[in-house]
């Protein structure tokens, strides 16, 4: 047998492990249920043409999909298949492909893993959790919506134990009208340098966009506007005084303002208009977010995402969106060693067996149990039973369960093995503290 080699890139957690993620999860999916948004799952691969073509340099990060042998004659004529790198571009596909069953402004989640092949480092993956959710009209997409959904987020991560957090927000159409008002028309290029400032520093950025054609008093006034950040809309002002004037810079002004204004009224000290955040996919037409762990900022964004109005259209009709995307694996990545699961195992009590004879017994004790909603399981075998209690601590379990002997007639009775304390039971009507019935996520 060939040795087992780890691969990097792929996370697979512990049982604990898997058990603060599964609460993660559970607490999103129902935040983004509470606020309305229906679940959908799509396929894992899109045609390479399709992924291709979003900017960013995504054909580097594009994992292609093909069968090892057994072509068939007409495998020359179909598309080459990618895995998906994220989920909005699926999601533009299933609007398109199911329009006329859809009811519009439609609201989805979506929790599926996505697939990029960049080089492995602290946080980032080639395989990882995203928690999506986005909202699509038919022609035009109301602006409300873009502060709606950094709302939804701020709800979600209020309620899970991740520390403080911000939401940086901007509008594509603030650096576009800028860099167009200052005379730079490859307004992309200048984005894409732009987004890596975080990553590299002003001084690096200012050479890059010199090397790509600015001139040096253009760098500076690049730096200049990717400096702005306020948490109300002093940002307008702070823009304006920079004496830049193109139409799409006040009509993204006005935009982002918009959305400020709603955030310090919903969530006050949350969002932050910052104006160096891009976003590098070439999809974004309008706002755009990014969420940073306060403390942490060098991280980087662990939930981000943005308006887009033109990636899903058939030619006839553009169905606009704006979405937000939680890199669920990314954010645990960062956090997970400050937390714990109270025990390993969903189990809330262990069976005991007197005698390996007495698993029936024991199997019907437990199915009275998970009849009313409480996780056990028999024990594996009919040790003493200090080593079944033994078997029960090393797993976190914190009852024991002693099933009355066959021909004597005590009751059963069942045991809290954190401090002894033991008490007789029927398995039909007893229930453990609520705090003890699930695993709880420990800070």
């Amino acid at each position: 047998m060939s040795k087992v080699r780890p691969i990097s890139g792929f996370p697979e957690w512990l049982p604990g492990e898997r058990i603060v993620e599964q609460h993660f999860l559970d607490v999103i999916r129902e935040t983004f249920e509470l606020h309305g948004f229906a679940s959908i799952r799509t396929r894992a691969v899109e045609p390479v043409e399709r992924l291709s073509s979003l900017g960013e340099d995504t054909d580097k990060e594009i994992y292609a999909v093909s069968r090892l042998a057994g072509g068939t004659a007409d495998s020359s004529r179909e598309p080459k298949l990618g895995l998906h790198f994220d989920l909005t571009v699926p999601f533009a596909r299933y609007v398109l492909e199911n329009a006329g069953k859809l009811t519009f402004p439609f609201r989805r989640y979506q929790i599926q893993p996505v697939w990029r092949g960049e080089r492995p480092q602290e946080g980032r993956y080639r395989e990882f959790l995203q928690c999506d959710i986005d909202i699509v009209d038919v022609g035009q997409l109301a602006p409300h919506y873009e502060a709606e959904l950094p709302l939804v987020i701020a709800d979600a991560f209020s309620k899970l134990p991740i520390g403080p957090f911000r939401i940086q927000v901007n509008n594509r159409k603030i650096p576009e009208g800028f860099y167009l008002g200052i005379g730079l028309t490859d307004v992309t290029s200048v984005l894409r340098i732009v987004d890596k400032l975080d990553k590299i520093g002003p001084g690096k950025v200012s050479e890059l966009l010199q090397a790509a054609g600015a001139t040096a008093e253009q760098a500076k006034g690049c730096l200049a506007l990717a400096e702005i950040s306020a948490p109300d809309e002093s940002f307008v002002e702070r823009v304006n005084a920079l004496g830049v004037e193109h139409e799409t810079l006040t009509e993204g002004l006005a935009e982002l303002a918009a959305v400020i204004r709603v955030g310090a009224e919903h969530a006050p000290g949350l969002m932050v208009a910052d104006l160096k955040v891009a976003r590098g996919l070439d999809y974004y037409t309008g706002t755009v977010y990014e969420t940073q762990l306060i403390g942490q900022e060098s991280y980087g964004s662990i939930c981000s995402g943005g308006r887009y109005d033109a990636l899903a259209s058939d030619g006839r009709t553009t169905y606009p969106g704006v979405g937000i995307s939680i890199g669920l694996s990314r954010l645990l990545a960062k956090i997970m060693p400050s937390l714990s699961a109270s025990r390993s195992t969903p189990s809330c009590v262990l069976v005991s067996l007197a005698d390996d004879t007495d698993r029936a017994q024991g199997m019907t004790v437990a199915a009275s149990l998970r009849r009313r909603g409480i996780p056990c399981e028999v024990a594996p075998v009919a040790a003493k039973f200090g080593k079944q209690i033994k078997f029960a601590e090393r797993r976190g379990i914190p009852f024991v369960w002693f099933p009355a002997s066959g021909d004597q007639s005590n009751s059963d009775s069942v045991k809290d093995i954190r401090n002894g304390e033991q008490t007789a039971a029927d398995a039909s009507s007893w229930l453990p503290p609520a705090a003890d019935l699930w695993p709880r996520v420990v800070a």
